[in-house]
């Protein structure tokens, strides 16, 4: 039996939540103080743009980027998002005789007509939130659907009989003018419990709908939990062993919450007061460094290579130093398989999304390349987003697509360098004094002034003055100017301040170099 604990860090500054099964951190929940947490809301928006082409349109709710809706979020069963990061864990549900669940005509969506959405995936990079028309709010044990009429119970719970049963018992509570979809956490509830979880949705709805009769578009109408309830909600049931809490005021919090929604579990929930950190006494501080570095070890001297960018993520296994004694093609095969678990746990780890290649050894046969990747598809079986993959190609390629609701692991625990501005890559020393050296030459043809003073970050100081035949020798000599260089540690390395004597003031932006587009005419 898999053991599984919520691991619940909190300091001023952050509050971290770690899915630990088995003794290894598998998902790790990241809530900022300052930083809004965004999926679940719900907005009374206003299109900005319809986009046919893309079918897809543009919504604004408020924000400084324009939250974006395809049409398939408009008009496709709410079914589909009920459960968020759950989406593959839901059936589909009874359709009622004559239903149609075609897209309805783009033509119904105009510019400046106001419409309800939800928000599914966070804001990432330059692109705006995700959006659905299809509202859904989630409880203990069920998810409501306003404006649907469908009944579903989630793929997670196997057994037959008890998937007939809640189905049974959502049909007989089900309002009118509302869908209803039951949580894996639902199995084996009463009616009584289902019943009390339904009416709590219930009126949270009724008092989302008098916000909507009154607020202005564009405007939030319902906020969803804070991160670590809903984590509680959604992750806390009776297959976790217990909660460690090292936050007195949050334990007294969480405790009160399941005191209210799940009484037998309360005994699970416990306060850390030992002297060290709680995420120390798990091992959690050395796997979040793991899962943040871009070389990641699996055993036997051999080791993956994770490379994120915004449009695409890859993973490249490398044998390193493993050498069996099998033959070769069996050696690729044996590291192939080790290291299909540990990318599907770093993948979890570190939340990648969207499109993934991952790059095995090459392995020539047929079979074996069918081996990886039913171990592939085994090994992410239990990721609970969404997720797809094609075979691998005979070059060893392995492409999957995989949903993303949030910021991955990096993102939440790094900040673009201010120096690279998030490239991960500064100018040279080379390519710097290149660039000072064709604005001096600007600046003396333009003005025809015989000095002035560049100040420079220190590194570029002393690469410029070093050795005899310095390149403040060289720059001084072909300008036919005199220049005072002086060191200054509050420029970046790629920054240089031009000041003219004559003008007694800063020049710098006066003389950058200007381009112009060219136009065909």
């Amino acid at each position: 039996m898999l053991k599984k604990e919520l691991i619940i860090n909190s300091t001023t500054a952050e509050t971290r939540i770690a899915l630990v099964e088995d003794g290894s951190l598998v998902n790790l929940f990241v809530e900022f103080p300052d930083a809004e947490r965004n999926v679940g809301d719900i907005y009374k928006g206003v299109v900005r743009k319809v986009l046919p082409g893309m079918q897809a349109s543009f919504v604004h709710i408020g924000w400084p980027i324009d939250g974006f809706i395809h049409f398939s979020d408009l008009f496709q069963s709410a079914v589909d998002m009920a459960e968020g990061a759950d989406m593959e864990e839901v059936t589909q549900p009874e359709k009622r005789e004559g239903r149609k669940r075609a897209w309805k005509p783009r033509a119904e969506l105009k510019a400046g007509q106001e419409i309800l959405v939800q928000v599914i995936k966070e804001p990432l990079g330059t692109k705006g939130p995700r959006l659905t028309s299809q509202i859904s709010l989630p409880g203990r044990f069920l998810v409501l659907v306003p404006g649907d009429n469908l009944v579903g119970v989630s793929k997670r719970i196997p057994d037959f009989k008890e998937r007939k049963r809640l189905k049974s018992i959502l049909k007989q509570i089900r309002p009118e003018g509302f869908g209803l979809i039951c949580r894996t956490i639902g199995e084996g509830k009463t009616d009584a419990e289902v019943r009390h979880d339904l009416n709590t949705l219930v009126r949270l709805w009724r008092m989302i709908e008098s916000r909507i009769e009154t607020a202005p578009a564009p405007s939030r109408v319902h906020k969803e939990a804070p991160l670590t309830s809903s984590i509680i909600r959604d992750l806390f049931g009776p297959d976790v062993d217990r909660v460690v809490i090292d936050d007195k005021r949050l334990y007294r919090e969480i405790r009160a919450y399941v005191r209210a929604v799940a009484r037998p579990l309360l005994d699970r929930i416990q306060y850390h007061e030992g002297p060290g950190p709680v995420f120390d006494l798990f091992n959690i501080e050395q796997e979040i460094e793991k899962g943040l570095s871009r070389r990641v070890w699996f055993g036997g001297g051999s080791y993956l290579i994770i490379e994120q960018t915004e449009a695409v993520v890859t993973i490249d296994v490398n044998s390193g130093r493993f050498v069996g004694k099998e033959e070769q093609e069996e050696n690729n095969l044996r590291v192939n398989l080790k290291a299909c678990r540990e990318i599907a746990r770093q993948i979890r780890l570190r939340d990648l999304g969207g499109i993934i290649i991952i790059d095995f050894i090459d392995m020539y046969g047929e079979s074996n390349r069918k081996k990886v990747f039913d171990a592939m598809h085994q090994a992410l079986s239990s990721d609970r987003a969404k997720w797809d993959i094609a075979p691998i190609s005979q070059f060893g390629i392995l492409e999957m697509t995989r949903q993303r609701t949030k910021s991955s692991l990096v993102h939440a625990f790094n900040e673009p360098c201010p120096t690279c501005n998030g490239s991960g890559l500064i100018e040279s020393k080379e390519t710097v004094v290149t660039r000072l050296q064709s604005w001096v030459r600007r600046f003396r043809a333009q003005t025809g002034e015989m000095g002035l003073t560049i100040k420079a970050h220190p590194v570029i100081v002393e690469y410029i003055t070093q050795g005899m035949r310095s390149h403040l020798r060289r720059i001084m000599w072909d300008s036919l100017l005199y220049i005072k260089l002086e060191p200054d540690t509050t420029l970046k390395i790629d920054e240089f301040k031009g000041y003219s004597w004559k003008q007694k003031r800063d020049v710098t932006d006066q003389f950058e170099a200007r381009f112009v587009e060219k136009t065909g005419t």
